[in-house]
């Protein structure tokens, strides 16, 4: 359907090509007007007497519920919607729950006395709900006898639909308001950079009288694969990734798959389209799709928004991605490292700081312009330094996914070791500074000549990318590189915002109390210079050097979560306003509780595997290592009794890395060295070779699109 669309597209530009005015955006009117904002709102907020200004202020739940509800209700009928829920993002989610996000559906209509149909979503429907806060991953914050859980509207994301249903963005917390979802903490978060953020930029100033918000721009990296084959395989359907598999003869050594042609010989090129198309209509600006490093790994980004709509969006996304790639027989992975020895997949979170009406603080030129003040940048620069330096072992925390265990440092992400590429041009300048320099910050640009006719001399920036570094600095942002491709990415803003807010606030108070700007950064820059690192991240020598100097290298993903409630980051979040004492607790809780579990069904899912595979596979073929494979199911058996007789969560969750990363590790090469010898036609598991290769192993290739006939072309 979608390469039909694509054809008939083409068919209209190929009727107008010649005169540039006749080209017509209509054919794109759809996009957006399942998202209500904008024109969109406008409309429908007009018949009730209210306009689209009023969404600006979060008071409309107050003031203007009831024409907004009315305003949707009338929306969602117009679009055959006639139900809607308060949806929210449930901790312990990514990777195991579908689309991330928790709903109650429920129907915007009702029968009247004489049996006829009205309307029944009023304001207070609209603004607030009421579900079950115990049977959902809480960390103790809830219990059975105690199991009120509360859902109000996020005002800061935008209202959605998505085929009958009506999607209101939504935090989720307990009757005394502990947080038991994602996203109350990132609101909170952002209250903090608001708040000392604009206390800083004035004091440089910067008028931050609009308000001051994050900015992110979400790179989502994925796998497709045969959907048959998926169903060959029970460990990537219940855990998301192979737990064993043999090397196929051809990996990404030729580096042939990044950003080749999207072929329409598979069904990849029509499910992306159709993902693309989906997402634009519900006002998601999916921009990019191409091809990524390894067989079968795609990628999609879009246009930068605010964190929670960016976020939002994101999940919306991976859900799409999924249940679409099922329509055109194909499986989505969006975990972190579905396959051995090739790249697994991430979710790069490009951070940028703004003012409300746009002046981005973390470039240069546009912050020099708005403020006069040639040391402004680097006063902020030497903030965000400071924080990351002071608070990696939260950065590391906050991309703790089970997922990025087999991921972090295999040459296709950073290492675990916190620190942030800045350029050498970047660094050099911020160097002046801090030893007294007052000039302005001017990058300087190379033209590249390669002398030829044809291609005339072009400018390219300064510095190189540094794709080892996890925070490299990419003007005018940066780029969180380690992020894990299946995770909900809040905590990893909420983290960005309340280190650097608790800078922000630091430094304000400085000035606020007499000193000059300058010299706090210059003070702070010398302090935590060490986190600066323009080097080879995947270098061990210089992962050692990092290591020497200091700066936070936590290998360990289960360790890491840990310092959630070390004394600083506690005494942080809680001066932030961010996270009490024990909603830290319950969070570290669920996070480990997230990864022995994770792992459990990885172990349950490898017996399962060679009980009724591996070892049938082995015995009617006569071959392979059978006594070794049958011993290894009550080694598995007995390290799942273990955990399960652990006391803490954190003692679970160390004793489950030890099996997955070390037992599971071993006893996969055993496995894989069966697959080697036993015949094809005995190995009933899909190989590598079979779930790799779309482009050589497809059956999901579409009928060729039919175009129009010349006589249905549109008449210009």
């Amino acid at each position: 359907m979608m390469l039909a669309n694509a054809a008939r597209h083409l068919a209209r530009k190929s009727a107008s090509v010649g005169v540039r005015s006749m080209a017509s955006l209509s054919q794109f009117n759809d996009f957006g007007k399942n998202v209500f904002t904008g024109k969109v709102a406008d409309e429908y907020l007009s018949k009730h007497g209210a306009s689209k200004e009023v969404l600006d202020d979060p008071t409309w739940v107050q003031t203007h519920s009831d024409a907004v509800a009315n305003a949707v209700f009338d929306w969602a009928i117009d679009n055959g919607a006639n139900v809607y829920c308060h949806w929210f993002q449930p901790l312990g989610s990514s990777g195991v729950r579908h689309g991330q996000s928790g709903q109650v559906q429920n129907m915007m209509l009702k029968f009247n006395k004489d049996m006829e149909i009205e309307q029944d979503f009023k304001g207070k429907t609209l603004v607030k709900g009421e579900t079950d806060g115990s049977s959902y991953p809480n960390g103790g914050l809830r219990g059975t006898h105690q199991a009120g859980g509360y859902l109000a509207v996020d005002t800061s994301s935008p209202i959605f639909l998505r085929g009958d249903t009506i999607f209101i963005p939504s935090v989720f917390v307990s009757y005394y308001g502990a947080a038991l979802d994602e996203k109350t903490p990132l609101l909170r978060a952002n209250a903090a950079i608001d708040k000392h953020g604009s206390r800083l930029f004035s004091a440089l100033g910067l008028d931050a009288s609009s308000g001051i918000v994050t900015n992110i721009g979400l790179e989502q990296e994925i796998f497709l694969i045969e959907r048959e084959d998926y169903y060959r395989r029970p460990d990537l359907q219940l855990t998301g990734r192979t737990l064993i598999g043999k090397d196929a003869p051809r990996g990404q050594e030729m580096c042939d798959h990044y950003m080749a042609p999207l072929s329409t010989s598979t069904g990849a090129l029509a499910c992306m389209q159709e993902i693309q198309d989906e997402c634009w209509r519900m006002g998601i600006p999916l921009k990019t799709r191409h091809r990524e490093v390894a067989p079968n790994q795609f990628e999609f980004a879009p246009l930068y928004g605010t964190n929670t709509t960016q976020i939002d969006q994101n999940l919306m996304v991976m859900q799409i991605i999924e249940e679409v790639a099922a329509k055109h027989n194909l499986a989505a992975l969006l975990q972190e490292k579905p396959f051995n020895e090739v790249n697994g997949s991430g979710k790069h979170n490009n951070w940028s700081i703004a003012t409300r009406d746009g002046v981005n603080v973390l470039d240069p030129e546009s912050l020099i312009e708005a403020t006069g003040n040639d040391a402004a940048f680097p006063v902020i620069m030497a903030a965000v330094i400071a924080a990351v330096d002071e608070h990696g072992d939260l950065m590391r925390m906050a991309i703790s996914s089970p997922g990025n265990d087999f991921r972090l440092g295999a040459c296709e992400a950073p290492p675990a070791i916190i620190s942030t590429y800045l350029g050498q041009d970047m660094t050099d300048y911020l160097e002046a500074f801090m030893n007294g320099s007052e000039s302005k910050y001017d990058p300087e640009k190379k033209t590249l000549d390669l002398g030829t006719r044809e291609v005339v001399p072009f400018l390219v920036p300064a510095e190189d990318r540094n794709r080892t570094s996890p925070f490299p600095y990419g003007g005018g942002r940066f780029e969180f590189r380690a992020v894990g491709s299946s995770q909900n990415v809040s905590m990893v803003n909420t983290v960005l915002n309340t280190i650097c807010a608790e800078k922000f606030a630091e430094f304000a108070d400085k000035i606020e109390a007499g000193e000059e700007p300058a010299a706090v950064a210059r003070e702070a820059l010398k302090k935590h210079w060490k986190v600066i690192f323009n080097g080879n991240n995947y270098d061990e020598a210089m992962q050692q050097e990092l290591t020497d100097r200091g700066v936070w290298r936590i290998d360990s993903g289960v360790e890491s979560i840990s310092r959630l409630t070390a004394d600083k980051n506690v005494a942080l979040f809680e001066k932030m306003g961010v996270l009490t004492k024990v909603e830290c607790e319950s969070r570290q809780d669920i996070l480990h509780e997230h990864y022995t579990g994770t792992v459990e069904m990885e172990a349950l899912t490898l017996i399962d595997m060679l009980n009724q595979h591996i070892i049938p596979s082995c015995k009617k073929s006569g071959v392979g290592p059978l006594a070794e494979l049958e011993a290894l199911v009550p080694v598995l058996e007995s390290a799942i009794a273990e955990i399960h007789a652990a006391e803490s969560s954190y003692d679970k969750a160390t004793l489950a890395r030890v099996l997955r990363l070390e037992t599971m590790v071993d006893m996969r090469d055993v496995i894989d060295k069966a697959e080697k010898i036993v015949p094809a036609e005995d190995w009933t598991l899909a190989t590598y070779k079979e779930l790799l290769f779309l482009d050589s192993h497809s059956s999901t290739a579409e009928t060729p699109p039919s175009y129009p006939e010349f006589d249905d072309m549109p008449q210009m």
